[in-house]
């Protein structure tokens, strides 16, 4: 069983997270990092922890709809071809 420590949290809201948690989840000076709630309660994450997160339920989304990563970015090519003719009235380079 793990042993649960117990911290104060100081003026302005600040929790010092402790050395052994910093290491271990690689958090370092500067960094960014989310705050997520959930029904156990707040999960810390690193933002490049949670963006990867998205990028595979991203991923898995376009998998259950039948669309593979290539046709979704032609459709952005296709898009952004169109938005550029309608906002200047110029016609995109094709690839």
């Amino acid at each position: 069983m793990e042993v649960k420590k117990t911290y104060i949290v100081q003026e302005n809201g600040q929790v010092t997270l402790p050395i052994e948690w910093r290491e271990k989840y690689g958090f370092e000076k500067g960094d960014v990092i989310v705050f997520e709630e959930t029904e156990e309660g707040l999960l810390i994450s690193p933002r490049q922890a949670i963006a990867m997160r998205l990028l595979d339920e991203i991923g898995d989304m376009l998998r259950e709809g039948g669309v593979s990563l290539e046709e979704m970015v032609r459709s952005g090519r296709e898009i952004r071809r169109k938005m550029v003719k309608d906002k200047y009235g110029l016609k995109a380079k094709s690839k």
